[in-house]
């Protein structure tokens, strides 16, 4: 249903740094950059797999920001735990730590944290393993 969405951010550089490497064990990576050159107001940064970019983060340091929630599958329970630790490692703040999450349904397998600017974001396998 949904092709791509997009996130303001109050620091672009950080944020990119950041996102670089919490959607590095989900097999995600940045694809696309557009300049503030090219736009003429402001940078975006596009992350996704197999070339298609589906995460964008934009520069928005003056707009306020209002905090969103945003869910990234991951393939393996693994990879929602190596997902958490590379998001604490790069500044994340905890918003719920890996672990089965029953009450959405028996296989859903999940870890949450806080990006820089407060976005709930979260790993999810759906798989048992």
């Amino acid at each position: 249903m949904l092709d791509h969405i997009g996130v303001r951010v109050s620091d672009y550089a950080l944020s990119k740094v950041f996102y670089t490497k919490v959607l590095a064990p989900l097999g995600a990576t940045l694809i696309m950059e557009v300049t503030v050159e090219v736009t003429g107001d402001r940078s975006h940064a596009g992350f996704g797999t197999e070339g298609k970019p589906c995460f964008w983060i934009s520069a928005d340091p003056i707009a306020p920001l209002s905090n969103m929630h945003v869910a990234f599958v991951a393939p393996t329970r693994a990879a929602v735990n190596a997902f958490h630790r590379a998001a604490l490692a790069a500044g994340a703040t905890d918003n719920g730590p890996p672990g089965p999450r029953p009450h959405y349904h028996a296989n859903y397998y999940a870890a949450f944290v806080l990006d820089p600017d407060g976005h709930n974001i979260e790993a999810v396998c759906h798989s048992p393993e």
